[in-house]
């Protein structure tokens, strides 16, 4: 348990020195600039550590530790509840970049800068915990310095079965995602929580359920087992469909290429009652009549 303890230790670390940077960001940095570049960096790199360190208890838990994974399934939980409420907006996904930029609530370069963001943020992340590692605080670290050099790939299913998982996971995930968008985050954040943690549960064993294309281009894309054109087929074309499939099938339609909406008439916002409209068309009838007694009617000599 003692390694356990010590993971325990660095996702707070982690949290409170990404929380640290967030606030010193927002005194010195424009709004602008924040929200497009330090929020996005600092969300980043909090996600890629918390996740690395967590896929290693998941490899190494079960025989190393003596844990299950109720036990990383629970960590799994609380940390993406942590960052719900830590990431100030940020979403370091880059297809809920893309999501906001196609509902017209992002412009091209703000999301552009997101997704530079970022990657940035996935890479420093990467490199950070892999000095982390190199310290061999725990039994855990130490193997896993010995077996990163030969990683494999996460991808342990068919390549089109990969996709359809990932695929899969990112619809589910939005669709949640936009119909929660205005909710409290008293509400949102243990419901998006608790959906990413059953989305990993269920496609987990297949292709790692990242259904984040930057999270797992740091991740994964570097492990050999299967080609790069692979990995962006199962990783970023599998995410990026399920998002759009969940944005049509939410909206109707993407609001950036048409404004046509496909799937739902458009209903009247206001509602006029019936006696209403009768009595409406009732009254018109009346002046019609009363206009041509008018137009019929002789002038007085």
């Amino acid at each position: 348990m003692a390694g356990l303890n010590v993971s325990i230790a660095f996702f707070f670390l982690v949290v409170g020195v990404c929380q640290v940077l967030r606030q010193l960001s927002k005194r010195f940095l424009c709004p602008g600039a924040y929200g497009c570049l330090a929020r996005e960096l600092a969300g980043s790199l909090q996600l890629c550590m918390s996740s690395l360190e967590l896929r290693m208890l998941v490899e190494m838990g079960p025989w190393g530790g003596g844990f299950g994974p109720d036990v990383v399934l629970t960590l799994l939980f609380l940390l993406f509840a942590v960052h719900g409420t830590s990431f100030d907006g940020a979403s370091a996904n880059p297809t809920v970049s893309l999501q906001e930029f196609l509902v017209l609530e992002s412009s091209l370069a703000a999301t552009a800068t997101k997704l530079l963001a970022q990657g940035a943020g996935m890479g420093m992340g990467w490199a950070v915990t892999k000095l982390y590692w190199s310290w061999e605080l725990t039994q855990f670290h130490l193997i896993q310095n010995l077996i990163a050099p030969e990683c494999s790939s996460s991808i342990h299913t068919s390549l089109h079965h990969a996709a359809f998982a990932e695929g899969s996971c990112s619809f589910l995930f939005h669709l949640v995602l936009l119909k929660l968008r205005q909710s409290h985050p008293v509400y949102r954040v243990p419901a998006l929580a608790a959906t990413v943690t059953f989305l990993s549960y269920t496609a987990g064993p297949y292709t790692g359920a990242f259904f984040n294309p930057a999270l797992a281009t740091a991740v994964t894309f570097h492990c050999s087992g299967s080609s790069f054109w692979d990995y962006i087929w199962v990783y970023w074309l599998g995410p990026l469909t399920g998002m759009l499939t969940a944005l049509l099938l939410f909206q109707g339609n993407i609001p950036r290429l048409f404004q046509k909406n496909l799937l739902y008439r458009q209903k009247s916002k206001y509602k006029i009652p019936k006696a209403k409209v009768v009595a409406h068309m009732e009254g018109d009838e009346l002046q019609r009549k009363r206009k041509g007694e008018k137009s019929n009617s002789k002038p007085c000599a």
